[in-house]
């Protein structure tokens, strides 16, 4: 047994002996059962949630978030089953029933999140009766009038979308990555996900007009403009909120796998190394993977025991990152998931926010 600390020097154990790091726990009525032999209990404080650090839980996440102590939470990142889909394990929750049924799981997701993290939510609607059904939308209206803060919207855009047909609409090819928080003013670390600059920059660059040298403003009156050399001796820039990834092929024994770089992305971008990352509908494991491999402590719930299974198979094979603040897990020069082309400058840089 290892006897650690976490970002907030708190004390928690951890029990190497399975190979993945589960928690063994005494001494308190346990809420439910992973795999058959771990526990996990109704904890009343951060300091004895730090025990329940890297597991896999399987059971109901309307009742396991329930034993979560509040505000113990810097980012949950989570892709719950669509409407009517995936009955076999979620139940097929309705359209028209959607918002009803998730609202309580978001409301403790709300309670157990810090005052400064962040709720990354992947979702997309279905198409009902030949047109999109509105339940998306209806979320995230009902979820400001509870408090959240709907703070951006990025977009997945799936480079690998499945091909299809029909009469009225192309192939999906994107999905939202909703952004919420609890108030204005929260944790991020934009500089983690820097992207190249590309290799056009060494020719763009290399002889500045002096129109270049100056803010050029908008000639349609828009109020942007640009100033082409703040770009001189960059490396990187920020990127846009189009997040450029194909999805994942193998479907690691789940239907629904999404790309561990999605997960990642916003795992650098909203928390530092050694901070806790969530979520309640884990799946085949992808959050929990990416949150060990950049340095993170994770908590994974999913009502599969199977899927839990495929989950901790997942994590027994990944080494745990020890990223530094430093580098807050960003990666090395060349390896980022895209770079910033030579349109961005093409484009206004500055205006009106």
């Amino acid at each position: 047994m290892n006897h650690c600390h976490d970002s907030l020097g708190l004390p928690f154990r951890l029990d190497h002996s399975r190979g993945s790091e589960l928690i063994s726990h005494t001494g308190m009525d346990a809420r439910v059962s992973l795999q058959g032999e771990q526990k996990f209990e109704s904890l009343s404080s951060c300091h004895e949630m730090t025990r329940s650090l890297d597991t896999i839980i399987a059971g109901d996440c309307r009742e396991i978030l329930k034993g979560i102590p509040d505000e113990c939470v810097h980012l949950v990142v989570t892709s719950p089953p669509y409407a009517d889909r995936r009955s076999k394990v979620y139940g097929g929750v309705k359209p028209d029933d959607y918002v009803q049924w998730i609202l309580p799981i978001t409301d403790e997701l709300r309670r157990v999140l810090r005052p400064t993290g962040s709720f990354v939510l992947n979702i997309k609607e279905i198409v009902v009766n030949g047109e999109r059904h509105t339940y998306v939308i209806e979320l995230i209206l009902e979820m400001r009038r509870r408090g959240w803060v709907w703070t951006e919207e990025y977009i997945w855009h799936k480079r690998n979308c499945y091909p299809g047909k029909w009469p009225n609409r192309f192939r999906d090819s994107w999905e939202r990555c909703l952004h919420f928080t609890k108030h204005k003013t929260f944790a991020m670390y934009q500089e983690a996900v820097m992207v190249p600059m590309g290799d056009w920059r060494h020719s763009r660059l290399r002889n500045l007009s002096d129109t270049d040298r100056i803010r050029d403003n908008s000639h349609v009156n828009s109020g942007f403009g640009k100033n082409i050399s703040n770009w001189l001796g960059r490396e990187r820039a920020y990127p846009t909120n189009v997040l450029h990834m194909a999805t994942e092929c193998a479907n690691k024994g789940h239907s629904a796998t999404f790309p561990v770089a999605l997960p990642a992305w916003f795992i650098r971008l909203f928390t530092r190394p050694g901070e806790l990352v969530l979520d309640p509908f884990v799946g085949s494991g992808t959050t929990a993977v990416a949150a060990r491999e950049l340095g993170r402590h994770y908590i994974g719930i999913d009502i599969s025991p199977e899927f839990c299974e495929v989950a901790q198979q997942r994590l027994k094979s990944r080494p745990r990152g020890r990223q530094s603040n430093a580098t807050n897990g960003r990666p090395k020069a060349g390896k980022a998931d895209q770079e910033l082309p030579l349109f961005f400058l093409q484009a206004a840089d500055t205006g009106p926010r």
